[in-house]
């Protein structure tokens, strides 16, 4: 583990941009795996398959990213996405691991940048740490491996 700032260099934008889409393809299949059976019966109805989203997907799909989030930025200082295109999460302070309840906020705070229409990655873009609003709100920063 890396503690000393000259060592750290912030993630790209891209980088960044690239884990997200890889972290929400992977949490998606395994919704879409467990509501298998839903799904394919109402895809047939277009009024069928947006009851089913707002009434049975929307909530599970929310609990299961926190959960995954919050998992693997506290166990491993990574998502799996995170993992793959090589940055970790870091806690903004002391440059090491981010505790259980930073991960917990920063999962939460995420789930709020999506659903204000992305507005809080766009954070991202105006200040000096590239910092989205959950960054902001579990006190982290997110840069290479």
């Amino acid at each position: 583990m890396q503690n000393n700032s000259t060592d750290l260099q912030l993630a790209s934008l891209r980088s960044r941009a690239l884990a997200f889409v890889i972290d929400d393809l992977l949490v998606t299949v395994i919704v879409m795996a467990i509501f298998w059976e839903n799904i394919f019966a109402a895809s047939q109805d277009m009024d069928a398959m947006m009851v089913l989203m707002e009434t049975q997907l929307a909530m599970p799909l929310i609990v299961l990213k926190i959960i995954y989030q919050t998992f693997f930025v506290w166990y491993y200082g990574a998502t799996i996405g995170k993992i793959i295109i090589k940055i970790r999460v870091i806690d903004v302070n002391h440059w090491g691991r981010v505790s259980f309840f930073s991960s917990l906020l920063r999962a939460t705070g995420r789930i709020f940048s999506e659903m204000f229409f992305y507005v809080g990655f766009l954070i991202g873009f105006f200040n000096d740490g590239r910092k989205t609003f959950h960054d902001i709100v579990g006190r982290t920063l997110v840069v290479n491996a």
